[in-house]
């Protein structure tokens, strides 16, 4: 993403950057909702959860941010951003992230189930986030189904979310996987955006970036742009940035159908 345009626009920071940041998160399109739906589902339900999105839809800024909501008094939180993770790997990743001690000869899932079992006494919760979880081996997601089974006589001592592409749904229908795909109690899929949702989108991200004026896109350049990007936020904020950017090169203040043709060119 561009910085060159910040001063002459009067941003105070690049308002359509790739590197989810929770100041921008937008709640429109139902994504304020399935937050909260998370959230609510991550602290009170058992069981593996999905949350199924296009490339760009924001799939890792909701992750993000139900990191940041979730109350760290109470959780004990796994982010895993690497779905190439072999089985032993995600145990590792969780035994390191938890400062968990091993002792010599004792299999990884059984110093995962102490701890468990020791934070559940303790009133908290244990969570594991993974990412892009479509690119999962099929014996990392079995793994991921044995560390659902671990359980007391009232509750799951693990909760689990998945967030990935559609092919995440290919996945887990098939048939190796069934076992997996029974125990998703709940799934939540992110939609692109509407046409006013996306408009509302781009005002937000240029508020938040520290634009105070009238319409920094004219309206027809604006609704070329919108309509370009089909709703899907990543290609709103290449589109946005490179428009913004033709525009600052010809000394514009205002971003016209022109540069927005500019920027549908380079995309």
């Amino acid at each position: 993403m561009s910085s060159l345009y910040l001063d002459h626009f009067r941003l105070s920071e690049a308002p359509f950057g790739i590197t989810p940041n929770g100041k921008f998160f937008f709640e429109g399109q139902a994504r304020g909702a399935i937050l909260e739906a998370l959230h609510h589902a991550v602290l009170d339900d058992d069981g593996i959860i999905t949350v199924v999105g296009e490339v760009g839809s924001g799939k890792t800024m909701l992750c993000r941010m139900l990191a940041d909501r979730l109350p760290r008094d109470q959780v004990d939180l796994v982010y895993l951003a690497n779905p190439s993770f072999g089985p032993r790997e995600i145990l590792h990743s969780m035994v390191a992230d938890w400062g968990l001690k091993v002792p010599a000869g004792q299999p990884l899932v059984l110093s995962i189930q102490a701890a468990l079992l020791e934070r559940h006494a303790q009133g908290r919760r244990a969570v594991v986030l993974i990412d892009e979880a479509q690119a999962m081996p099929p014996e990392s997601l079995e793994e991921v189904k044995l560390l659902s089974n671990l359980e007391t006589a009232q509750r799951k001592l693990l909760q689990i979310v998945l967030f990935g592409q559609p092919e995440l749904d290919e996945l887990l229908a098939q048939p190796r996987l069934r076992q997996v795909r029974d125990r998703v109690v709940h799934r939540f899929e992110l939609q692109p955006l509407n046409p006013s949702e996306a408009a509302a989108y781009i005002d937000h991200r240029l508020r938040r970036a520290g634009w105070q004026g009238g319409a920094l896109f004219e309206p027809r350049a604006l609704h070329q742009l919108v309509d370009a990007s089909g709703g899907r936020i990543r290609a709103i904020h290449l589109l946005a940035d490179k428009a913004l950017l033709a525009a600052f090169a010809q000394g514009e203040r205002q971003v016209g159908r022109s540069h927005v043709q500019m920027a549908m060119a380079e995309f």
